[in-house]
């Protein structure tokens, strides 16, 4: 992980003494390092922006969004997708450019159409008929033509959880390639007043190690441009091939760096044109937690420690569920070091559990540490994606403050939750 180290018995990250951090914000707390999403952004303009002409790449927000990542996203040159109302409107509020706006969602609201349709998106992605006929009467009541993508089921399995694979025939998200449903989408669309039908979208998934899913993918899509030129004669000009592209969380993630997907892509787009006697469309890529998840750390106190002879030593934190809920998700695995005491021997092993009130509330089994003692310092390592973004109140627990770290300096980005936070919209 880019910024991290130790000096004498700290955790060091960003060029920040964890320890430090931890007394001046409290824990539990997120730390995110502005240096190593730059250093992702400058990845992508050299493996794909700067390598492949008529190219865009859009950071899929889901995976960590503030009005500070805003920010950050626009002054490196990326767009930004957003999935809700909520995401949409804090790019609103963040004076992102709406031009640069990619709006995904397999049910979105009329409200968030409406959202959506008042500035102006970029670009909406539809994910069905219905949203398709919804979309053009709320584009007719304002007066805008909206430019869409259809999202696309290619029908292809990959190789991660199932449930952050998406690309497989029986998934909620997309128009499926069985029968003749997109025929009819894309027809619709061209007919409609206020739509203007850009392409085609598909996601195969997510935390992929291998490029097969993608290569298949973009196969099976550019086989449906030539279908959809032939037979209704539209000519596609954008093709979002998502994201998905692994990151290291633990011992046995094997990433590749981006251009092993991006070259993959451009290669097979390319060839699969010039094979049907296409024109090469815009390719779009939507990293998300490959841009974020190395670039953030959670730290947690150590409190009441307990040990069951013979079995298991529990070590439990100041947090837990509420602040990371991946591992009780997904079985997600974290590498953790004793921010504290980093130049000590690790002659222990321990389960750290949450302070939740569930039993599947534990955040790592069998970790090897120091001996520990109540008020040590955990850090638990890559939790930049899907960590502050799926935070809840569960037990009526605080979220946790955000602090973005850069060039040895900090600042806070995010306030931790009070008691009166939680009641604020309570009658």
């Amino acid at each position: 992980m880019m910024g991290v180290e130790y000096i004498s018995s700290d955790f060091y990250f960003g060029g920040c003494d964890t320890v430090t951090l931890a007394k001046k914000y409290g824990t539990p707390l997120y730390v995110m390092s502005e240096d190593y999403i730059c250093e992702r952004c400058k990845e992508i303009g050299e493996d794909f922006l700067g390598k492949y002409e008529n190219t865009r790449a859009v950071y899929a927000s889901k995976a960590f969004l503030t009005l500070e990542m805003c920010r950050i996203i626009e002054r490196e040159g990326l767009g930004i997708d957003v999935v809700s109302g909520g995401e949409l409107y804090t790019a609103i509020k963040a004076g992102f450019s709406m031009e640069k706006v990619i709006f995904h969602g397999n049910n979105k609201t009329i409200d968030e159409i409406e959202l959506a349709v008042k500035h102006h998106v970029g670009r909406i992605v539809v994910d069905n008929l219905y949203e398709l006929e919804l979309l053009n009467s709320v584009a007719q009541a304002f007066g805008k033509k909206m430019k869409i993508l259809f999202r696309i089921t290619p029908g292809v399995d990959s190789y991660t959880h199932k449930y952050i694979s998406t690309g497989q025939v029986d998934s909620k998200f997309g128009i499926p390639l069985k029968g003749n449903i997109i025929e009819q989408g894309v027809k619709k669309a061209m007919e409609a007043s206020n739509i203007e039908l850009m392409g085609f979208h598909f996601h195969v998934g997510s935390q992929l190690f291998d490029n097969t899913s993608h290569i298949k993918a973009v196969k099976i899509l550019v086989k449906l441009i030539k279908n959809m030129k032939e037979e209704v004669g539209f000519i596609t000009k954008e093709l979002n091939t998502g994201g998905g592209f692994g990151i290291y969380y633990a011992e046995g993630d094997e990433p590749k760096p981006l251009k092993y997907f991006t070259d993959a892509i451009m290669n097979t787009v390319k060839e699969e044109c010039n094979e049907k006697d296409l024109c090469m469309p815009q390719v779009i890529i939507e990293p998300g937690r490959w841009l974020v998840g190395q670039a953030g750390i959670t730290l947690y106190t150590v409190g009441s420690i307990k040990e069951i002879p013979g079995v298991r030593t529990y070590v439990s934190v100041d947090g837990g569920l509420p602040d990371n809920p991946r591992p009780a998700l997904y079985d997600a695995k974290y590498e953790a070091v004793v921010a504290n005491k980093m130049d000590q021997e690790k002659k222990q092993l321990v389960t750290i559990a949450g302070k939740c009130c569930e039993s599947g509330d534990i955040l790592r089994v069998d970790l090897e540490v120091p001996f520990l003692e109540p008020g040590d310092l955990l850090a638990f390592k890559s939790t930049g994606a899907y960590n502050y973004s799926m935070a809840s109140n569960y037990n009526k627990i605080p979220r946790p403050a955000v602090v973005m770290v850069r060039g040895g300096e900090n600042r806070l980005i995010v306030k931790r939750e009070t008691y009166e936070d939680l009641l604020r919209n309570e009658l």
